[in-house]
């Protein structure tokens, strides 16, 4: 049981699992006429595989309606959505609180710190988890009944993940929280863990990555984190949770 990770963009990325592409948060569709080695969907590259799209919540930076017209090139291809985001296009529209049986895959909805939601799925032998803007947003000037508020609705829905043995687990690390940008992601690893985890949502600013990796509050995990450096970047992950990484 493998998967093949691609860096999009910011909280997007590209899953290839046995026998499914997933395909989260993709919102950047530039360079135009590239492919997913830079980090840009394709149609044609994918049109053969069954491909999974999820979009967290209707922030542009996380939902591009242009994953849409991928349909007129894909010959199996489901779209799973938060309810928030509106839309005509044939969806699955999906509830924090919520579980989806969807045969193949089942998907497990958490609610958002921000708006949308989280998902926790189930597919091909793997357990990969995707924060979307669930994160423990503690912002320095905030009144600090509001961070607290924050913090306890971050970690009553982790908390519910209690149990769960993740292989792959997405969370945001927004370099603009400044010292706090580990917090939701340290409160992850310390109470669910993944064997893998991916920092995201932290747009060209690779250097919170540096910072992560010299930050002596991760040490603990850091050894479980990917790094990645650029758009098209692919890790490959084991279910024996050996990673390669390839350029």
């Amino acid at each position: 049981m493998n998967a093949e990770i691609t860096y999009l963009y910011h909280s997007g990325f590209a899953v290839k699992t046995d026998c499914h592409f997933l395909i989260f948060d993709y919102y950047i569709d530039t360079p135009h006429g590239s492919g997913l080695a830079k980090g840009v969907i394709d149609p044609q590259e994918i049109a053969d595989l069954d491909v999974v799209v999820f979009s967290s919540h209707r922030h542009p930076d996380h939902f591009n309606p242009k994953i849409f017209d991928w349909r007129k090139t894909i010959k199996q291809i489901r779209y799973i959505l938060s309810d928030d985001i509106r839309t005509p296009e044939e969806a699955y529209f999906v509830s924090p609180g919520q579980q989806y049986d969807f045969g193949d895959l089942n998907v497990r909805v958490l609610d958002s710190t921000d708006i949308g939601a989280a998902f926790l799925i189930h597919v091909d032998g793997l357990c990969i988890y995707h924060a979307g803007d669930l994160n423990l947003w503690y912002w320095n000037g905030e009144p600090e009944e509001d961070n607290a508020e924050m913090e306890r609705r971050y970690k009553e829905q982790i908390d519910t993940l209690k149990g769960e043995t993740i292989d792959v687990a997405f969370v945001p690390v927004d370099p603009r929280l400044e010292e706090n940008y580990l917090l939701g992601l340290d409160y992850f690893m310390k109470t669910v863990g993944a064997a893998l985890v991916v920092p995201m949502h932290f747009g060209d600013n690779f250097s919170v990555l540096d910072e992560l990796q010299n930050d002596s509050r991760a040490q603990a995990y850091v050894s479980q984190v990917a790094f990645f450096s650029q758009r098209g970047e692919k890790i490959t992950f084991h279910r024996t949770e050996q990673i390669e990484q390839n350029n």
